[in-house]
């Protein structure tokens, strides 16, 4: 174990790794049952979506702790999947083996931009006030994401309300909530783990765990073959470039996939790494140097990309970097060893859904919540007195959560940059790949505004 995750170099152990990734598992573990639910509207067997959503997590998280050495982890992300259904299938009516078509090939484009370190180049431009605003800014994200599951937060009226206290979910999650603050107040070890456990137990009484209705292993197996290399079948990549009337819609969705993917990776990778020492020296480090994957970050990045790649294959949307990965790393993972036991957990769990889907938002969200209070002390870092750093940071810290998307957060802290530092005549501060950055992200929402 020492010599594969130097885990004393790290600063870790192997219990906490192991408690790291069970956390990190059951915060995500949502996924493995929302993802089949959500691509199976645009009439893909839920089964098959299913073990390909559990087998591109396998793969790309694997990839992340022995190739990379990092404790994160990586399955179909929420966002993509639903611009997959809803944009690409519904409103542009493109059939899902073309909309997987698409997904794979925004894989290879990731993965060249990664060889050729495109994407950590975008990491070292970005400035130092924004890279600890994006790193408060995803702490908010997270709690937000922790409120919503919950439904803390009501839309009903018309306008953000607190709801009435009389639903049995909000109860769980608020004594999940001051449990899991109790535990980590009085430094209880593995406390982020001990409370989602706690309150899923909680929650039995009260209605809110239940078993989840799930097909079996071996009915899941059967289906797959429907959706497994249907990319290379009739119906699938040839064909996106059969009709030349087209062929703008389908590069500007590729490109879509592509940028949204790319920096909710970026984000991610920033706001947890960087003040959890995870991408630190090394990382600087090898950033000055030459070509060749010497670094965790190179890894890590190329991971991510080619788990898209990998994850359509089989058939689902882009794999990508989990926010949640945050609760794991909160709770002290440092290594790679924290993103194996997530995958082994992944593993397990397509033979077990029905009990790792049985675990309520209710009792990871709590967790979610306090490693967002955790994340926010990256604020703290920012000169909110220079309201010339103070506007770009804001803009990128809160719009994700208001967004909900870590790349639009990224999108506004950079337009917003620029705008100041044109308006202060210091245009020659701005590196050019924050230029192109930023131009690519007007070009996309504009994009996106046409079709």
């Amino acid at each position: 174990m020492e010599k594969l995750f130097h885990l004393k170099e790290n600063g870790t152990k192997v219990s906490t790794e192991i408690i790291a990734g069970l956390t990190t598992f059951f915060a995500m573990s949502y996924i493995i049952v929302v993802n089949p639910g959500i691509l199976s509207e645009a009439g893909m067997e839920w089964g098959a979506v299913f073990l390909a959503t559990i087998i591109s997590a396998i793969v790309g998280t694997l990839v992340m702790g022995l190739v990379a050495n990092v404790p994160y982890a990586q399955a179909p992300g929420m966002g993509l999947n639903a611009f997959f259904v809803y944009t690409v299938c519904f409103t542009l009516d493109f059939t899902w083996q073309q909309a997987l078509s698409m997904v794979f090939i925004c894989g290879i484009l990731n993965i060249l931009i990664t060889v050729t370190k495109v994407r950590k180049y975008i990491i070292k431009a970005i400035p130092l006030s924004l890279q600890h605003a994006i790193g408060g800014g995803i702490g908010i994200f997270v709690a937000y994401i922790g409120f919503l599951n919950v439904g803390i937060v009501d839309f009903s009226s018309g306008v953000p309300a607190l709801p009435t206290l009389n639903q049995p979910n909000l109860w769980v999650f608020l004594i999940g909530l001051v449990l899991i603050v109790v535990l980590l107040v009085l430094k209880v070890k593995g406390a982020i783990l001990i409370a989602i456990a706690a309150t899923t137990v909680i929650g039995i009484p009260f209605g809110v765990t239940q078993l989840g209705e799930t097909i079996s292993f071996t009915e899941a197996c059967s289906q797959l073959p429907t959706t497994f290399l249907a990319i290379f079948r009739e119906g699938g990549i040839m064909t996106l470039f059969s009709d030349v009337k087209k062929l703008p819609l389908v590069l500007i969705t590729i490109f879509s996939f592509s940028i949204s993917d790319t920096f909710d990776t970026i984000g991610t990778f920033i706001g947890t790494g960087r003040r959890s020492g995870i991408f630190s020296e090394e990382d600087e480090k090898a950033m000055e140097s030459g070509a060749g994957f010497k670094s965790k970050m190179d890894k890590a990045l190329f991971a991510d990309a080619a788990a898209t790649s990998v994850g359509s294959l089989f058939g689902t949307s882009n794999t990508t970097t989990f926010v949640e990965s945050a609760a794991g790393i909160g709770a002290g993972g440092r290594t790679g060893l924290t993103s194996v036991v997530v995958a082994l957990c992944f593993a397990i769990s397509a033979f077990f859904s029905t009990f790792i889907s049985a675990v309520p938002a209710a009792a990871t969200a709590p967790a979610l919540v306090v490693v967002g209070v955790m994340m926010m002390s990256s604020f703290k870092d920012i000169d909110w007195g220079d309201f010339d750093e103070a506007v770009p940071a804001f803009f990128a810290g809160i719009f994700m959560a208001l967004c909900y998307s870590i790349s639009y957060g990224i999108a506004a802290g950079f337009i917003f940059y620029i705008i100041v530092k044109i308006c202060k005549g210091k245009i020659k501060e701005i590196n050019p790949i924050l230029w192109v950055c930023t131009g690519l992200f007007i070009l996309n929402f504009i994009l996106l505004a046409v079709i």
